[in-house]
């Protein structure tokens, strides 16, 4: 046979790795959705009015050994030196099991936040760890699931501290020897709240005349100190005390808990986690068991489920803000959860003892770099005591010793003007020890020096922590391969089937993207190191920054804020601070619909606005007569609004440049919210709708994972006029106080999402929106006549999301949304996100990334479910007694007696679900309320299982 030449390639490199489904499949779906063509789809969807002009163009898309290369050469522009610069950054070993197995693994970092408890076990048990972890270490009685940062932990524990406290002051204590992005960070959080803030010396501190008080410990130049006579004071007066507390010397230090502490926040970086230039990290937060209903963020809890058999589930104020909006406690929404299973892992994997040994060999090589340079005549403080850090007084001198180090390898901190600062870690060796002496002028061998301790003995922990069975057992490595391997298999993430949450855009994370993270150029930067060592950041981060202003339309970009709520927070505050500079810092007033993701009420609450509620019309559109009326009725202190597009309803608002120039008009500014940008790349841009600013979920449309619960980047994009207002850092500058404590936030994470636009291109992510559109749209079509779906645009297209209509069947059936979201976990799927924004549905987003044969499957599910009402409808099936009610079965009920009325294969094997690959959750439905009522947010000792099961 002749060799016949072809132009088909398998895959399209620009597209097919992020788009599921195949040219001929989208025919296909073209065909059943009645579009001529994708293009025609697009047009019925997308009003002409809002379409960009210009097509998307980055040049040609890099294949993955193009694109590999490429970032290879940019990393190597990074210096990685060994970084002893410390203040709240450390070098870490991660044990290679929990790199492979947790950090680079897809059941991990592919997993959706727990909100469906049954399919999220493993990790719940996780995070249920690091909780029990943070609350020994800390020795206060309850711990949350992580936060974003130590800085912003501290900005939340300050607020928590207001909303506690008994004291009617109206100003906040934060001790001097604090981190100064922690500082920094506080003020910035305290401005908008009316906070006064206070920074003095701890001994100076009046309890009388604050509401809370916050220190370092230890502080951020070396000093370790009993904060108890302080705690005492500020109990008396009716304040509360926090302390800042780093884990890593909580193992040989004595505990906040132990000083009267009501609140501690830190950071776990140092717990196995790469610097990554700033990020991510899990930040914690523990508390007195009396504050934990005001507490932020994510708490893990113990309960039952159906048949009495343990089950952990997210308890309490989980998503509050969705219910209370600006009356929330915090706008937290994304958590750093990846981060904290490292962390958690990495306890478990050392145990209590093996964490001893770490720090206490952390403080030995301190004190042998402390005696060295004592011998040769230098001044250390402090010199009475210290955990990892010294401060060393070298007058003049400074600048040589500093260049001097780093010719050895090695950053030190400059402190002041005269002083040098050196914080050792779990990496620092021998060798190290003696490059910082060689700095200082000093030539000796470490080994002249014998070990010796120098902590003050008040100080020395006495109590016991990581008592729990988990944190004792065999560490061999196939034990915690095993380990970690149970937990994951407990787990449904992105890498066994589609997550179809509305809003949430779970898509592909490609293996290419997620590589360079690993690289130690990228993983060991500390983000306080000198700017000319981190050139490959830089350029990352511009080139970055650039093409996600020609995506948006905006002019400037900061990438500070890590998660989507914080750029939210950020895009406020710098609307808030260009309303100042123009004399017009009265302007107050959020116009928000009702529609709105609850962290937008709750970020206009953060800044100190009044939040005014806009109407929703009978198709789910802004009521644009409410918001016009709205406008002028607080024209004289309209601040701005925030509004979603397309609409959290799925469908592309026509009015939207009307609501932007009503805005503009009463002298606001208009804030758009990025979540669905996936819907938008490429064939709409905000900036052109008459946006001022939005932030851009890289953890959604840009492809970086969502990791169970975080990590998350939330940078925002401005116009020109608001670039000057952007959030400054201590150590960057800029006019206006940061927003996270390191100045690109979760700068390694950026890699992923610089990564995906180099691989998609203009068109490959252009023609991923379109896919995306077409995929709901889809979906939509094909349940067209079992379930209704509620908002449709003019033409009857969705946007890239669809909300389902469950309500009916509950008059009907007796059937639940949550009926039907626990059934299809039996069918071997996510549920859609529940009862959002419309109480009683289902909103779905299929993403660009699945195939026609998933989007399938989910279909012939719904539809089965569909089946499985109607037959209660019809009286065929028991009301109470059915698949549905049942819904999760488990292995345990197929193997158990069954006496049900329906048969055990349509419980267990329902369609869509894969007969031999099966995802079996390990639990029945979790019992919610008796959660709340038992709450039980550590590692209970396993007695308590016993009877939880009776």
């Amino acid at each position: 046979m002749p060799f016949e030449p072809t132009d088909y390639l398998p895959y399209d490199f620009a597209n097919r790795r992020h788009i599921g489904p195949s040219p001929d499949e989208m025919a296909d779906m073209l065909e059943v959705v009645g579009a001529d063509s994708l293009g025609a789809l697009i047009d019925e969807t997308v009003p002409k009015s809002i379409r960009q002009e210009k097509p998307l163009d980055f040049g040609k898309p890099k294949s993955e050994r193009e694109l590999l290369w490429h970032m290879r050469q940019v990393a190597k522009k990074n210096e990685v030196l060994t970084t002893l610069i410390g203040q709240g950054y450390h070098g870490t070993v991660t044990p290679p099991a929990i790199q492979r197995n947790i950090l680079e693994n897809p059941a991990w970092y592919t997993a959706y936040t727990p909100y469906q408890p049954e399919i999220s076990q493993g990790r719940l048990e996780a995070l249920l760890n690091y909780q029990t972890m943070v609350a020994d270490l800390t020795g206060l009685e309850i711990a949350n699931a992580s936060l974003l940062d130590e800085a912003t932990a501290a900005a939340e524990a300050m607020t928590m501290a207001q909303r506690v406290a008994k004291s009617k002051a109206k100003a906040f204590f934060i001790d001097e020897n604090c981190h100064p992005q922690n500082i920094a960070v506080m003020r910035t959080r305290a401005e908008p709240l009316g906070i006064e803030v206070i920074v003095g010396a701890p001994e100076e501190m009046d309890a009388a005349q604050v509401f809370g008080a916050v220190f370092q410990y230890p502080g951020t130049y070396g000093h370790v100190r009993d904060f108890t006579p302080q705690m005492d004071a500020m109990h008396e007066a009716g304040a509360i005390g926090i302390v800042i507390a780093d884990p890593m010397a909580l193992c040989v230090l004595k505990e906040p808990g132990a000083m009267g502490a009501d609140i501690a926040v830190g950071s776990t970086q140092r717990f196995g986690v790469p610097m990554g230039y700033g990020g991510p990290h899990a930040a914690y937060m523990a508390c007195r068991d009396a504050y934990k209903r005001a507490m932020p963020g994510r708490l893990v809890g113990v309960s039952v489920d159906s048949h009495g058999n343990r089950a952990y589930r997210l308890a309490l104020q989980t998503r509050e803000q969705h219910i209370r909006r600006e009356k929330a406690t915090s706008n937290v929404c994304t958590a750093q959860a990846l981060l904290a299973v490292m962390a958690s892992m990495y306890a478990v994997f050392h145990g209590p003892k093996g964490l001893k040994a770490i720090a206490q060999r952390i403080h030995r090589k301190t004190v042998r770099l402390a005696r060295g340079l004592e011998e040769a005549g230098f001044e250390i403080e402090p010199a009475d005591g210290f955990f990892d850090t010294i401060t060393v007084e070298v007058g003049l001198f400074q600048r040589g010793v500093l260049q001097a180090a780093v010719k050895e390898g090695v950053n030190l901190r400059r402190v002041g003007k005269t002083k040098v600062g050196i914080t050792f870690d779990e990496a620092t060796r021998p060798a190290i020890i003696e490059a910082v002496w060689r700095a200082f002028g000093i030539h000796r061998k470490d080994e002249d020096l014998d070990p010796e301790y120098r902590l003050p003995d008040a100080l020395v922990r006495t109590s016991d922590y990581l008592t729990h069975d988990v944190f004792h057992m065999n560490r061999a490595e196939t034990e915690m391969m095993r380990y970690m391997r149970r937990l994951a298999d407990r787990d449904l993430a992105l890498d066994r089937a589609m997550i179809p949450l509305g809003s949430c855009t779970m898509k592909l994370n490609a293996a290419a993207e997620m590589m360079p993270i690993s690289w130690p150029e990228f993983s060991n930067m500390h983000p306080f190191a000198p700017v000319d060592q981190a050139r490959g950041y830089a350029e990352m981060v511009q080139d970055l920054s650039e093409k996600l202003c020609v995506i948006t339309g905006y002019d400037g970009m900061s990438m500070q804020p890590n998660s989507g709520a914080q750029g939210e927070y950020a895009g406020l505050l710098t609307i808030a601070a260009y309303h100042r500079a123009r004399g017009e810092g009265h302007r107050n007033i959020c116009l928000i619909p009702v529609s709105a993701h609850g962290t937008n009420p709750a970020s206009a609450q953060m800044v100190g606005w009044k939040v005014v509620p806009v109407k929703s019309a009978e198709n789910g559109d802004i009521d644009l007569e409410d918001f016009r009326a709205k406008a002028e009725q607080h024209a004289e202190n309209l601040a701005g609004c925030m509004i979603t597009y397309p609409s959290t309803h799925g469908v592309f608002e026509e009015t939207v440049k009307d609501v932007c120039k009503i805005t503009h008009d009463h002298g606001g500014q208009v804030y758009i919210d990025g979540a669905n940008l996936n819907a938008m790349v490429g064939l709409s841009r905000p900036g052109d709708l008459g946006g001022d600013v939005s932030h851009l979920n890289l953890h959604k449309t840009f492809a970086i994972p969502h990791g169970g619960g975080g990590p998350g980047m939330g940078p925002i994009g401005v116009k020109a006029h608001l670039e000057p207002y952007l959030p400054g850092h201590p150590e960057t500058g800029g006019a206006e106080g940061p927003v996270s404590a390191a100045p690109y936030g979760s700068a390694s994470i950026l890699a992923i999402s610089w990564a995906y636009v180099l691989l998609m291109g203009g068109e490959g992510m252009t023609q991923a929106t379109r896919v995306a559109i077409l995929n709901a749209n889809y979906i939509a079509k094909r349940l067209e006549g079992a379930y209704d779906v509620l908002y449709k645009g003019p033409t009857g297209r969705v946007a890239h999301e669809c909300i389902i209509d469950t309500r009916p069947f509950a008059e009907s059936a007796g059937v639940t949304v949550d009926d039907i979201a626990k059934r299809l976990i039996d069918c071997g799927f996510h549920a859609p996100t529940m009862s959002w924004p419309v109480a009683g549905t289902l909103m779905v987003e299929p993403t660009e990334s699945e195939t026609k044969a998933e989007l399938d499957r989910f279909c012939d599910a719904m539809l089965a479910i569909r089946e499985e009402i109607r037959a209660i409808e019809e009286g065929r099936m028991d009301p109470e007694n059915n698949a549905l009610k049942n819904a999760p079965h488990t292995m345990e009920d197929l193997v158990r007696d069954w006496d049900r009325p329906y048969s055990r294969e349509q419980g267990c094997f329902p369609p869509g679900a894969f007969r031999v690959d099966k995802y079996w959750p390990p639990v029945n439905r979790v019992d919610n309320a008796w959660g709340d009522r038992h709450l039980v947010c550590t590692c209970p000792p396993m007695s308590d299982y016993a009877e939880a099961a009776e």
